[in-house]
Formats: C-alpha cells, sequence, structure tokens
C-alpha cells in the first residue's frame, strides 16, 4: 500500500516529525513524504492512506493546508485520511489533544475535511534560529504561557512516544465500508 504524507513546517519539526513518522511505517506502508507548498498538481487517487501535518505560528496555520484541504476535501473524506498539528502551545500536555487545542478544535470545525484520525504534537523552540522579530514575539508568547525564555536555547517538546502511537493508529485506518 502507498501513503502519501504531506506536511507544512515554518521551522522544521512538522517535516521531522513527517519523515520519522514515514521511517516508523517503512515496513506496512510506501510512503511519499511531500512540503504542501509542492503539493498543488498531486493525484491523490495514486495514495491508498494520506496524512497531513502542519505547524502553527502566531495562532494560524499555513494558507497551503487551507487551500490543499479546500481544493480536496471530498477525496480526502473518501479515503483513509489523518492530521497532526504541530504547536508550542502543545508542550503542556493538557493541551495535546484535537479537543483541547485551540488552533486544531478551530480548524477542525471550520474544515470541509473531517479527517479520520487527528493527534497535537508539541513542536520545538529555536530560539537561535529565528529571525530578530520572531525570536523576540515568541520570547513575549512564552512569558505570558510560562514557557522558557532564554534566547540562547533550543528546546525540542515534541513526546516521540505519542508520535509513535499515531504511526501505529494511521497504519490501521482503513476505508470505511
Amino acid at each position: 500500500m502507498k501513503a502519501l504524507i504531506l506536511y507544512s513546517s515554518r521551522d522544521g519539526q512538522t517535516h521531522s516529525i513527517a519523515a520519522y513518522i514515514a521511517n516508523q511505517l517503512q515496513d506496512t506502508l510506501n510512503c511519499d513524504v511531500i512540503d504542501l507548498q509542492q503539493a498543488e498538481n498531486i493525484e491523490l487517487g495514486q495514495y491508498q492512506q494520506v496524512l497531513i501535518g502542519a505547524s502553527i505560528r502566531y495562532g494560524h496555520f499555513n494558507t497551503a493546508l487551507h487551500r490543499f484541504v479546500k481544493r480536496h476535501a471530498d477525496q480526502l473524506n473518501q479515503m483513509p485520511s489523518a492530521f497532526f498539528a504541530v504547536n508550542l502551545t502543545a508542550r503542556k500536555p493538557e493541551k495535546r489533544s484535537p479537543q483541547t487545542n485551540a488552533y486544531t478544535r478551530k480548524f477542525l470545525l471550520s474544515s470541509p475535511w473531517q479527517p479520520k484520525q487527528c493527534a497535537v504534537f508539541a513542536g520545538a523552540l529555536r530560539y537561535p534560529r529565528y529571525r530578530w522579530f520572531d525570536r523576540v514575539m515568541i520570547r513575549f508568547i512564552m512569558k505570558m504561557t510560562g514557557g522558557e525564555t532564554d534566547t540562547s536555547k533550543e528546546v525540542e517538546y515534541t513526546d516521540w512516544q505519542q508520535v509513535d502511537r499515531f504511526s501505529q493508529e494511521f497504519s490501521r485506518i482503513q476505508y470505511e465500508k
């Protein structure tokens, strides 16, 4: 079976998670991992399953996610599909589910696509890699929410065991009959 894993990543953590999932699935699924920005003309019919992962920056998913979902919603809804969101809010365990993560819940409620499986993963904080403006703004947000404010640090919050469990579940979703 062939699966498509699409991702939208701002600083690389969502891409890392997508690649990790593809690696976890290599024994059961042949996975293509493609940036959503490059997926404009992708033919979904050549895949049996689709997984889309997207990061959040300043409370918003990349517009490429919204465009893709709007364009392909009918086809996505008819096949085994899954979604994962990546954000720093999910560094707090109580904000790590589609029901408790405001950004993911809002997306799913307004989306014409209803994936069969959803998850929220904590991202990574990479202060030294950010542009000046992003470093200042993210530090301000982290200060307001009780997070790391030392701009010399990089902190990875991703729970890889959670990603493993999600990967295993994704490998088992099937067409609804």
